[in-house]
């Protein structure tokens, strides 16, 4: 497996260093390829860094966690399905125990922060056939536009505030395009969707 490599524009390999995280580098491009078993989807992996993530910032503040427990503070910020008050519950006691939990978010990455660094900055690769390199294709594209939206977005509420017709704290975009299938009720992202390959008309 390939080195990591200096490259300032990766998010990811940035906060490998910032965190020490380097021998996870090398299991994200081994859980990618599938060297150890079956291969994980760039999502899984996004998710398996923040978790990593979560857990260092939590050491470094000197919290003690046992096993488990920083996955499942990983799962309250960030599940959509958790209710607010669990959520502030969950802010407010890493905050008490010196976490800064908006930084922390602010730090999180996206299955495209993954991609880029697995590909740009180890120079990872796996052969795929024709057709996933097609879903892959149009999967970019829409990953372009989506990016673009945020783009317009941030820029737009910037705007507005610099100009005092807006007032905002601290804030995330969040773009995502979901795709309902009205014939099994199945809903799903666009990128879960295009991991699946199917809806739940389909059995895989």
């Amino acid at each position: 497996m390939s080195p990591d490599r200096s490259e300032p524009r990766s998010k990811v390999a940035r906060l490998i260093e910032a965190y020490d995280l380097a021998p996870l580098g090398a299991d994200l491009e081994a859980a990618w390829l599938g060297e150890a078993g079956e291969r994980q989807s760039l999502r899984d992996l996004a998710d398996r860094f923040n978790r990593a993530l979560l857990l260092a910032a939590v050491r470094d503040a000197g919290m003690d966690v046992v096993d488990g427990e920083a996955q499942n503070y990983y799962r309250l910020l960030t599940e959509d399905s958790v209710s607010a008050g669990r959520r502030v519950e969950a802010e407010n006691r890493l905050d008490a125990a010196g976490v800064d939990v908006d930084a922390l978010r602010e730090n999180f990455v996206s299955y495209q922060s993954i991609r880029h660094y697995l590909t740009e900055v180890r120079d990872a690769s796996y052969e795929r056939d024709e057709a996933s390199s097609g879903v892959e294709r149009e999967r970019s594209v829409i990953d372009r536009l989506q990016s673009r939206v945020e783009r317009v977005v941030r820029d737009t509420i910037d705007r507005l505030r610099t100009a005092g017709r807006l007032s905002v704290g601290e804030y995330r975009i969040l773009v995502s395009v979901d795709v309902l299938c009205e014939d099994c009720g199945g809903q799903y992202t666009v990128g879960e969707l295009l991991d699946r390959g199917h809806c739940d008309c389909e059995s895989p």
